[in-house]
């Protein structure tokens, strides 16, 4: 007895469920995929590029017609592009992307380690720095926005222990988180440069006693409150020509509290000219 093939014809048209309608009327503002991992290569101020391993959440708007998206779409238009991913190569995926599902609206960000290979101050001794570095990019219709966002380890020192105290003054690890939207091409270590210049001392991979000394004394002489880092930023950023809007936010992680400090600062420079 000659039994039946369970298989389908090649010819049969497969179900597309997700393009099916919906009934609820409910539209959905991001849909699509989370924490996927692909190589990528950035470019880097000292050494031209830079190889790293990113980490993308991709979504789009979805109608409220539609039953689902097609997130297989979104590995696809991932795996489609060279790793060389720079700002106008992500601009080019997050357009393709919106084309490809059909959105009117779309997101993508892209976060990263980037490392730096920094000298100790007074010994001279190198070791790689890490920071974390998002790309950013939203689209609706036709116009994108394009944010980068890098958080910056950073020393603080806090001006009021240093005053009421006889010897000695806390200090702590802090964060310095900078989103800015710029008009023109900015390297991630221009950033970089920007906030750990004003804060009370810069942090280093590794470091020699005279270096120890060095920074234990730097941050002494530059104390700095939470307020005043995010003021410090913000004014340079305010000077910077290249920068049309920006978020400068530092958390202190407090030595003497079971409680961290925070500051936040926004805006945008467009709306003032």
């Amino acid at each position: 007895m000659k039994l039946k093939s369970k298989t389908r014809p090649v010819e049969e048209e497969i179900a597309d469920v997700q393009s099916t309608p919906d009934l609820r009327h409910l539209p959905i503002d991001k849909v699509g995929i989370k924490e996927i991992r692909h190589p990528v290569v950035v470019r880097d101020r000292s050494q031209g590029v830079q190889h790293t391993i990113a980490s993308f959440n991709m979504y789009v708007e979805l109608p409220h017609n539609f039953k689902g998206t097609h997130m297989s779409r979104f590995v696809e238009i991932l795996n489609s592009h060279d790793m060389e991913l720079s700002v106008e190569s992500f601009r080019d995926m997050l357009a393709e992307m919106r084309r490809r599902l059909e959105a009117n609206t779309g997101h993508i960000e892209m976060s990263f380690p980037y490392f730096i290979n920094k000298a100790a101050p007074v010994s001279g001794v190198k070791s790689l720095m890490d920071y974390q570095v998002v790309f950013i990019g939203e689209i609706t219709g036709n116009q994108d926005v394009m944010t980068i966002k890098v958080v910056v380890p950073v020393t603080s020192l806090c001006p009021c222990s240093k005053e009421i105290s006889q010897y000695g003054a806390h200090n702590q690890r802090s964060h310095v988180t900078l989103t800015v939207r710029t008009n023109t091409f900015v390297w991630v270590e221009d950033l970089i440069d920007l906030v750990e210049n004003q804060a009370s001392c810069q942090l280093y991979g590794l470091l020699k006693r005279p270096d120890e000394k060095y920074v234990t004394e730097k941050a002494y002489e530059n104390p700095k409150f939470v307020e005043d880092m995010v003021r410090d930023v913000a004014a340079k950023l305010n000077a910077d020509d290249r920068i049309d809007a920006y978020v400068v936010e530092s958390e202190n992680f407090e030595s003497i509290h079971n409680h961290s400090a925070y500051a936040m600062i926004k805006k945008d420079k467009t709306l003032d000219s």
